[in-house]
């Protein structure tokens, strides 16, 4: 079999076929697959189609559940909450929205915290959602522990991203951030792995918490935070915000993202959202451009999701490149 061209359409009906192929009920199943296009579409691999036959693997093991119907609860006016029941969190993210959008109009703030949840995708997705709304939105979410303090070798937290994306005041981003508290994202070494590839220095340790380039004894050790203590001390305030606050459990008490062992992770995500009219009314979008230009005035810099932007531009005039190794697995899911 030879590489295929997909179109992000294409792209989007693949995965939400393999998906519902492997038990998840449509409205489960579209949530993901869109998810899937816009990752593939911002040339974020990691999280686009290569993740479709992990998900499709936990379907059938029953780590997520592929009938599951998120409940939502406004408890307070500026508070949504949301049970996934286990489920796959961009279904729950999706239940909730309509709610936490006219609690954020509402109150000025609001924030909605997602529980009994799984991996949400590309977190700044969610952020840029928000932002395309006019609002600015951050982003907290949880994962199982894959990183160990500064100077211990047992994982304590996840890789723990956070996101942040700030409205332009013409329907987009004008500038999103999404970063995880590791050096590296877990699924950076899960592709590499799979690609039998060595890993960077820096990025993690293996089991007996030495410095690894192997990516397989990084998997079975432990992730290195961005910054050292710093970015440890992020990855905890996420912890905070995405599982504590949320209800959805530690990154202690959660399974693995990948492989079939340990039932549901009932990780979390906790997002806030704000309306800048509320506070700084339209100085907001003065301040935002001054300090965008004082940025991209210097030669050779850019702004904090640039690169996805220039790839999504590209992606979608080129198409999306599928080896045929992935595609075997997608269709065998």
């Amino acid at each position: 079999m030879t590489d295929t061209t997909l179109t992000l359409g294409e792209v989007e009906a693949l995965a939400f076929s393999a998906l519902q192929g492997a038990g998840a009920a449509a409205h489960q199943a579209a949530a993901v697959a869109r998810s899937t296009r816009l990752a593939e579409r911002d040339g974020i691999r990691s999280h686009g189609l290569m993740y479709v036959p992990i998900y499709a693997e936990h379907l059938r093991c029953g780590k997520v559940l592929g009938a599951a119907v998120p409940t939502v609860a406004r408890p307070r006016p500026a508070a949504v909450q949301v049970d996934a029941a286990h489920g796959f969190a961009h279904a729950a993210i999706d239940a909730g929205w309509a709610q936490f959008d006219v609690a954020v109009r509402e109150q000025g703030i609001a924030a909605m915290a997602i529980a009994r949840s799984y991996n949400c995708g590309v977190l700044g997705h969610h952020a840029e959602r928000l932002a395309e709304a006019g609002l600015v939105g951050l982003c907290f979410t949880n994962a199982p522990a894959s990183m160990a303090p500064i100077g211990g070798t047992k994982p304590v937290i996840g890789t723990n991203p956070f996101a942040l994306a700030v409205p332009d005041g013409a329907g987009q981003a004008r500038l999103v951030i999404d970063q995880s508290a590791s050096a590296i994202a877990k699924s950076e070494i899960i592709l590499r792995a799979r690609k039998g590839e060595p890993i960077e220095p820096g990025w993690a340790l293996d089991a007996d918490g030495q410095p690894t380039e192997d990516a397989e004894a990084a998997l079975a050790g432990s992730m290195l935070p961005a910054g050292g203590q710093k970015g440890f001390g992020m990855g905890l305030m996420v912890e905070i915000f995405a599982a504590a606050l949320s209800g959805g459990n530690l990154g202690l008490e959660a399974s693995p993202f990948s492989g079939p062992k340990g039932g549901p992770p009932g990780t979390g995500q906790f997002f806030i959202g704000v309306d800048p009219a509320a506070f700084s009314g339209d100085g907001f979008q003065t301040a935002i451009l001054r300090l965008a230009d004082a940025i991209t005035d210097q030669p050779g810099t850019r702004l904090p999701g640039a690169r996805r932007a220039a790839d999504r531009k590209r992606i979608k005039s080129e198409g999306v490149q599928v080896d045929a190794a992935l595609m075997d697995r997608i269709n065998a899911a």
